[in-house]
């Protein structure tokens, strides 16, 4: 299926949302989205806590079915077909790591989970986000800051061609941020897809190519130039 891309040329979509509805009973909080994403762009959600955006990225992980509607990567269903997520890197909420063990040994026992990041891949990540590797310190002595860039190491590590971040600048100082949207804008660069998740409104402007508004369940769509800003 292809798309428009936010710059008006045709690209075949990564990520294809159709249809997709969620209620919890008398509560509407996905109704009738849908999106068509393409490779080398970054795209926003926006909206205040409980419009829905988050929930969309959950549905987009799998990690909760739809009411109605799909959501297909690389035209495979998510929640149907296995391998789906294989190429996707993702950070949910607030990262979760076990605070009596080093950056380097959480994204290792983690990646021991699908075999796909090694020693170096690893610290390479650490690096990228500006961690120490050789750190011993930790996670429970880190600040919030410290903590969110070990969460985009996480979902950097394995190499993947898809970005899902929830609230990806929470915690981060001036520097942070500045980092941050360096390393984003790098990804982009190298060809991948980004989705970011935020209420930051401003940040959100100066990332992305195409930013979607979430209220109430609905959602509508404009496009907005990626610029890095002078912060």
């Amino acid at each position: 299926m292809g798309s428009l891309s936010p710059y008006g040329e045709e690209t075949a979509a990564m990520i294809e949302i159709e249809h997709v509805t969620k209620r919890f009973q008398d509560n509407t909080v996905l109704d009738d989205v849908n999106m068509d994403l393409v490779p080398g762009h970054i795209y926003g959600f926006s909206g205040r806590n409980g419009s829905g955006k988050t929930m969309l990225l959950k549905i987009m992980l799998g990690f909760v079915r739809p009411t109605s509607g799909h959501v297909r990567i690389y035209g495979k269903d998510v929640g149907m077909e296995a391998g789906v997520l294989d190429k996707v890197g993702a950070i949910i909420e607030a990262p979760g790591f076990l605070p009596e063990y080093s950056a380097f040994r959480n994204l290792k026992l983690l990646a021991m989970v699908r075999g796909r990041a090694g020693r170096e891949e690893i610290r390479d990540s650490l690096r990228l986000v500006g961690l120490d590797p050789d750190s011993r310190k930790p996670v429970r002595k880190y600040s919030m800051g410290m903590c969110q860039r070990l969460g985009l190491a996480q979902a950097l590590m394995e190499n993947p061609d898809i970005l899902l971040l929830d609230e990806p600048l929470n915690s981060l100082d001036q520097e942070g941020v500045r980092d941050m949207y360096r390393i984003l804008l790098e990804q982009k660069k190298q060809g991948k897809l980004l989705v970011i998740a935020s209420h930051y409104k401003e940040d959100l402007e100066n990332l992305c190519d195409r930013i979607f508004y979430f209220d109430s369940g609905k959602v509508r769509d404009g496009i907005t130039p990626g610029h890095f800003p002078a912060r």
